[in-house]
């Protein structure tokens, strides 16, 4: 399993989700991807995503104004 990280916090929607998107190639089954963004969106817009793609939000953590979220994939 490989741990896979993106910064994207300062980008606003849809980007943070679009950095995802660039990552899948790098990523397989049952690695861990986390994600850090404040864009004021991104908390709605990961909850979706990962329901549409059927991945598991395994947490969300919100520090100030940057929420970091781990997806299992």
């Amino acid at each position: 399993m490989a741990v896979h990280t993106i910064d994207a916090n300062g980008l606003r929607c849809p980007q943070p989700i679009l950095q995802i998107i660039l990552k899948l190639p790098q990523i397989h089954d049952g690695d861990l991807l986390e994600v850090s963004a404040d864009c004021e969106s991104f908390e709605d817009d990961i909850r979706r995503w990962c329901t549409r793609m059927d991945k598991t939000l395994l947490g969300l953590n919100r520090t100030g104004s940057s929420i970091t979220v781990q997806i299992q994939f």
